[in-house]
């Protein structure tokens, strides 16, 4: 089949995750500054949060572009994807109202678990990337224009390490497990080029 209704269904997904995400702000109890104070917290987790949505959505569509057919091991891969990207928005919800509940009642393990289960459902997102790619070179070929692109990989296996140190810090001091969050982010901030790169060179 196609592959436009594959990635309008995606796409409409992730449209919704970011609006269960922005729902999850509640409005403030007052019309003062102190009255932000308890939302930064979840509003620091969304902003990571709607990064890292943008950053699958922005890779999903460069994946896309390699992609001529689907098959059935992609359509399920590419759900195995959504299923962990739907998730997002609870454990950012939780991870941002725990951090707060944390800091008033000073238990530095109170939001161990939250912050551990957010890297958690980052850790299975990653993973179920990297299978959606195994599936789409699985069905073009080992010389096809994806598994050119990839190669080995070596940015998104980094990325799965760095998630499982930061589950693992997370009982020790969720500030370095955010840290390894933020480093992730960023080392995926700007869209990956290695798909448009071998586009490019094979157009010329």
């Amino acid at each position: 089949m196609q592959k436009n209704r594959l990635e309008a269904f995606s796409d409409g997904v992730i449209a919704v995750i970011i609006t269960i995400m922005v729902l999850e702000m509640h409005v403030p109890q007052g019309a003062s500054f102190a009255a932000l104070k308890p939302i930064i917290p979840v509003f620091f987790s969304y902003v990571l949060s709607f990064v890292y949505v943008g950053i699958y959505w922005n890779n999903h569509h460069h994946l896309l572009h390699t992609v001529t057919h689907v098959d059935g091991r992609i359509m399920w891969a590419n759900l195995h994807l959504l299923f962990w990207q739907s998730l997002i928005p609870f454990a950012t919800g939780w991870m941002g109202q725990n951090q707060i509940i944390g800091s008033e009642v000073m238990d530095k393990h109170f939001d161990a678990l939250p912050t551990a289960t957010y890297g958690f459902v980052l850790l299975m997102s990653g993973f179920a990337f990297l299978l959606l790619q195994k599936a789409i070179v699985a069905k073009q070929g080992s010389h096809s224009l994806l598994a050119e692109a990839v190669g080995r990989n070596q940015k998104g296996k980094i990325s799965l390490v760095c998630y499982v140190i930061a589950i693992g810090l997370a009982f020790v001091n969720h500030w370095l497990s955010d840290a390894l969050y933020l480093l992730v982010a960023a080392m995926w901030f700007i869209p990956d080029r290695r798909i448009e790169r071998v586009l490019r060179n094979r157009e010329e």
